[in-house]
């Protein structure tokens, strides 16, 4: 079945959607649950434990931050992130948060259990929370996975937050969707447009999408307003700004030429944002936020189809992102706590190329040409962000990537469609890579970059 790119596109906070969207998302819908099973006022205190990924590199990734916020009936799409941290310097004061903003418990990060070397079966992002009632008694308790994305799944319902669809042009795998392709005569995003038009009117579609773009836009122009360090141990300066200045300095005009060092700074610019806790779009994790970003910018600002129409650009591009990223979601994963890093901006590459390559006039087959090459080049990307910060190699990583997706997608215009490797095969291959690959490099930062760069003290 397909799933909507509105699921693969939202818009959150920073640093992680595995590990600060989906755990505070989790925490609503377990604050949600229980004010329908019990009265609120009869609980002392909640439990929460984190499992695999999540208890090795959640403190730099703020998981226990947002699993409190979450507890307290907030949601990441809809949470001011400077209002975020003026809540969490009282929470942590007071070592107490408000159930569903009413009930005063005492809960605070440090007391939340850590079971780093046991991941749980289903997934390596699992959390259990449970509400304890006076004197002790369990009053209730469940158990989440956080799959990449902001996904959340639980044992009885394998991922409630997305909408899935089946009809006449909904499709499972890549050859579904170029077979659909060819017997309408459609586009790939004409395809996507009418999965989604079976959950909203098209005028919704339009306008969804245009202000996914724009949040886009302002998560980067927002990233070059800001100087300083982003947070935590490792004292990365924010290069955004001092880039942007120069840039524009040199290349008032726009040349061609200077494409690239747009594009990069786009994409370093949003992950800054990502990476200090900012207001982001998943595209379709936060780790890999810059990437999609980036190359739109590139497809908007370097091409006729860009310049002719803006917006019927941004839609189609969206459109063909989230039809390649509907498969990854669907047939393997992106979670680089499941698959590696991979799975993440591998991902993105893959979606962003694809959009790319519509735009620059590829045909559908051509179109599924550059998401294979661009995920061919990224297979057994692995995850291992040094201490436990989604900022080296992460933010670079970005940039590296979605320079990968506008060369993926010109690769794929020169040739006729024909190819021997199909999107289908290496999304296999991806996430039987991620199966075989060694948990130590998959977001736990206990391998890789993590352990052979020295820092003074690991936030996870």
């Amino acid at each position: 079945m397909t799933i909507s790119v509105f699921d693969l596109f939202t818009i959150g906070i920073g640093p992680s959607s595995s590990h600060t969207v989906g755990p505070m998302r989790a925490a609503e819908m377990f604050v949600a649950e229980l004010g329908g099973l019990t009265n609120l006022g009869d609980i002392t205190g909640i439990q929460v434990s984190l499992y695999g990924s999540l208890a090795a590199t959640g403190a730099g990734h703020g998981t226990q931050a947002a699993i409190l916020l979450g507890l307290e009936g907030n949601h990441p799409d809809r949470i001011d992130p400077d209002q975020m941290e003026i809540r969490l310097a009282e929470v942590r004061s007071a070592g107490r948060i408000r159930i569903a903003g009413t009930v005063d418990i005492p809960i605070t990060e440090d007391s939340m259990i850590l079971h780093a070397l046991q991941p749980l079966d289903a997934h390596p992002n699992g959390m259990t929370f449970t509400a304890i009632g006076a004197n002790g008694q369990e009053l209730h308790r469940r158990t989440y996975y956080s799959t990449g994305g902001g996904f959340v799944a639980t044992d009885n319902d394998p991922e409630p937050s997305t909408h899935r669809a089946e009809h006449s042009l909904s499709f499972a795998s890549a050859q579904e969707l170029l077979d659909l392709t060819e017997r309408y005569s459609l586009p790939i995003s004409a395809v996507m447009l009418h999965h989604e038009r079976t959950l909203r009117s098209e005028k919704e579609v339009r306008q969804r999408l245009l202000h996914i773009r724009d949040m886009m836009v302002e998560c980067w122009q927002r990233g070059i307003t800001r100087e300083g360090y982003l947070p935590g141990n490792l004292r990365v300066p924010r290069r955004a700004r001092d880039w942007h200045q120069r840039l524009h300095a040199e290349d008032p005009g726009r040349d061609p030429a200077l494409a690239e060092d747009w594009v990069n700074l786009v994409a370093l610019s949003v992950n800054e944002e990502n990476a200090s806790g900012g207001r982001v779009v998943t595209a379709p994790t936060n780790g890999a936020a810059g990437i999609i970003p980036a190359v739109l910018h590139y497809a908007l600002h370097y091409t006729r189809a860009g310049w002719a129409d803006g917006d019927d650009t941004t839609v189609r591009f969206l459109l063909v992102a989230g039809a390649i990223g509907s498969l990854y979601k669907e047939r393997a994963s992106i979670s680089g706590a499941e698959v590696g890093c991979q799975g993440e901006v591998g991902s993105a590459a893959s979606m962003a190329a694809a959009g790319l390559a519509e735009i620059l006039g590829g045909s559908p087959k051509q179109v599924e040409n550059a998401a294979e090459i661009a995920m061919e080049h990224s297979l057994g990307l692995t995850c291992d962000p040094i201490g436990g910060l989604v900022q080296i190699p992460c933010i670079e990583r970005n940039a590296i990537s979605a320079g990968r997706a506008i060369s993926a997608a010109r690769i794929s215009l020169r040739g006729n469609g024909t190819h021997r490797v199909s999107l289908d095969q290496v999304i296999e291959t991806m996430r039987t890579t991620g199966v075989d690959m060694n948990s130590k490099y998959k977001e736990t930062s206990m391998g890789g970059l993590a352990v052979n760069v020295p820092v003074n003290i690991v936030e996870c």
